[in-house]
């Protein structure tokens, strides 16, 4: 992201007037209930977790004030030397042609501070005007020259956005802009980077779900970025590179955007297992921010249930856009001042007559990566956790010595909640746990021991961690099993194979639904045929091992999967995404009765995957919509091996996730194929 157009997504914030401050009086109704299931694990923390970008023109990149700032808020990643930067930025002479590059914010200034701050790099190789030998000579330097061990690297930066698709901000030099042009130029820059260091790691960029220009297909193209890239570059790297900038119009719109990251990631992990070749490839998140209170309050919750969010999914680092940017518009939000500053720290400038905070004084969003710091430490693993109000977020991490740390979120800006706190699978001690909370309006942490493991009182628009022991000693545990693995998946089972992780152990399988564990079977083995499943949904699900004293593992890593459509019906149906434009798309349903017998009228239906997509107009039937289930009825007789085609407009405001299981006339169909991105 240019410094030019670091807020290219972010409108000016009307003020959202004042809000109550965590230290004044506020009722504590209506109370909420938050569930945590350690039976339901999700991913393992990564030690690159927590990160954040610096970039060449801010003065105060490499300092040691910034660096122990970083620190001490336990960020594991540091992304250098900034944005679109990185696609005019070449670091053997420290310049940027056509931007601003600050005195002192060379390479190895910037690895002095990361080094103190304790964080690991991840570097934008120059793609848009460098060559691959200039990035394998910046690999040469960094890690046989100087010994520095820079592991992650990233071929250029938001390359979709270089005119291909008509908005250019990114600066690409090669006459051809393609996804195919870029696709083979990360194959080039991959070989001559790992001829160099083998054991580095190498990251394409990929376009974010739902998000400009997701689902689009380029003039002369004949797939989506994504596909594209995935298709040719796959085997020459080892992950993908997601932006996003959600655009909420109110606080409480962008507060509600983390709801999406279950899907997107999962689309991501569909289009990688589709087009990679079965590669494993991880994900890094490695620019975000929000679009409404940067600097105060909602930016923190924000930033809080963004990182924990993704990090649950498995992504390996989070970075936040960024250290220093500067003010653009001033606003109150909730009370507080709000500088349109999407920086962590201050820059200690001013606008329009208005100035921040003396230089390098932390927002509220620093203190949100501050406490995902404490609360989601490397190993930790996530474990499910929820409410049952909306205005109450709950994330939960299990620790290698038996520990459990919650993160809870009142979204409320106005209101205290009680919290009501139940366990599946954990039995917390009954001592007074330790919490540390971040207000509305605070200057700090506060840590002290209050509350309960069974009940917290939430102050309004706050995050709290909760730090529980166990009731008893984990010690002797059998080890958790490894990753599961899906196989023979049908319309209606699985079978679900594992590692054996000892001798003499019972496995038992577990589905997650919500935030409740559902037992699948249980078997000596090291697999388990599961059936009575569902056509066309997605179940994730855990192993947990047992020994013969009724000690129980930890729960394995998830595995997700989702079934098939039946592969024998009287009706075949085939989806398709014809034309996207990354909010909206034109579909089609092709049905055909493949059965023996004349259909008098006939009823498709079908449930959208997530409560984002809605059909807004059809053609040839009658569309009707009922939250996520949608059913089209036409007329007339479709006689054997005829079929029939209805099309539709639809808009999305998240993941566009396409549908697998369609029944006509009750009866589930087989797929005729699906064409969706």
């Amino acid at each position: 992201m240019l410094a030019a157009r670091r807020f290219r997504l972010i409108a000016a914030v009307a003020a959202l007037g004042a809000g109550l401050l965590a230290a004044g009086p506020a009722a504590a109704d209506p109370a909420a209930t938050v569930t945590v299931n350690a039976r339901a694990g999700l991913a393992t923390v990564s030690d690159t977790a927590v990160g954040v970008n610096h970039a060449v023109w801010d003065s105060q990149l490499g300092t040691d004030s910034v660096a122990d700032l970083y620190a001490k808020a336990g960020v594991g990643m540091m992304r250098y030397p900034g944005g679109s930067y990185g696609d005019i930025y070449h670091w053997k002479d420290n310049t940027a042609p056509g931007g601003y590059v600050a005195p002192n914010t060379d390479f190895d200034t910037f690895m002095g501070g990361a080094h103190r701050a304790g964080a690991q790099p991840i570097i934008i190789a120059d793609y848009g005007s460098g060559t691959p030998q200039e990035a394998a000579d910046w690999v040469r330097y960094a890690n046989v020259t100087k010994g520095y061990g820079a592991k992650y690297w990233e071929i250029g930066n938001e390359l979709y956005g270089n005119g291909h698709y008509g908005a250019n901000w990114e600066a690409d030099q090669h006459t051809d802009k393609s996804p195919t042009a870029y696709a083979n130029g990360v194959v080039a820059y991959a070989e001559a980077m790992k001829a160099v260091d083998p054991t580095i790691k190498i990251g394409a960029v990929l376009t974010t779900p739902a998000n400009w220009p997701d689902g689009l297909v380029g003039s002369g193209d004949s797939a989506t970025w994504n596909q594209t890239v995935l298709s040719i570059a796959a085997a020459h790297i080892d992950f993908v590179i997601l932006h996003w900038y959600p655009t909420g119009s109110t606080a409480a719109d962008e507060l509600s955007r983390p709801d999406q990251v279950n899907d997107m990631i999962y689309l991501v992990r569909q289009e990688i297992g589709r087009y990679a070749g079965g590669r494993d490839i991880g994900i890094a998140l490695t620019e975000t921010n929000t679009a409404v209170g940067m600097d105060t309050q909602p930016g923190a919750l924000f930033a809080a249930e963004t990182y924990a969010s993704l990090l649950a999914n498995g992504v390996f680092t989070v970075d936040w856009w960024d250290t220093h940017n500067g003010p653009t518009t001033v606003s109150t939000v909730a009370g507080q001042t709000d500088y349109g500053d999407s920086g962590l720290l201050s820059s200690g400038t001013c606008v329009n007559g208005t100035c921040e905070p003396a230089l390098n004084t932390p927002f509220a969003p620093y203190y949100a990566v501050s406490m995902l710091g404490s609360f989601a430490r490397p190993g930790d693993q996530f474990v499910t956790a929820g409410s049952d109000r909306s205005s109450v977020n709950a994330y939960a991490v299990r620790r290698a010595n038996g520990d459990l740390a919650l993160l809870l979120v009142n979204k409320d800006p106005d209101n205290a909640r009680t919290v009501a706190i139940d366990y599946v699978g954990y039995t917390p001690s009954n001592a007074v746990p330790t919490v540390s909370t971040f207000a509305n309006g605070a200057s700090s942490i506060t840590t002290t021991t209050a509350g309960t493991a069974s009940g917290q009182t939430l102050p309004p628009y706050s995050l709290t961690t909760v730090l529980l022991r166990p009731a008893s000693p984990t010690t002797g545990q059998p080890a958790a099993p490894a990753q599961p693995a899906a196989g023979a998946v049908t319309d209606r089972s699985a079978t679900i194979s594992w590692p054996a992780s000892g001798a003499g152990l019972k496995y038992e399988v577990y589905r997650q639904v919500g935030t409740t564990s559902e037992e699948l079977g249980e078997t000596t083995g090291t697999s388990l045929a599961v059936g009575n499943l569902l056509p066309g949904t997605w179940y994730t699900v855990n192993v947990l091992a047992r020994d013969g004293s009724g000690a129980v593992s930890w729960s394995s890593p998830p595995l997700t999967f989702t079934t098939t459509a039946p592969a024998v019906s009287t009706c075949s149906v085939r989806y398709t995404d014809s034309n996207d434009w990354a909010s909206g798309f034109v579909g089609s349903v092709d049905i055909t009765n493949t059965g023996t017998a004349t259909l008098d009228g006939w009823t498709l239906a079908f449930t959208w995957p997530t409560p984002f997509q809605q059909v807004t107009s059809g053609w040839n039937g009658t569309w009707t919509q009922n939250g996520t289930s949608v059913v089209v009825t036409g007329t007339g007789p479709l006689t054997p091996n005829a079929g029939v085609s209805a099309g539709f407009v639809a808009s999305y405001s998240g993941p566009n996730v396409p549908p697998i299981a369609f029944t006509l006339n009750g009866t589930v169909c087989t797929a005729g194929g699906t064409s969706a991105r």
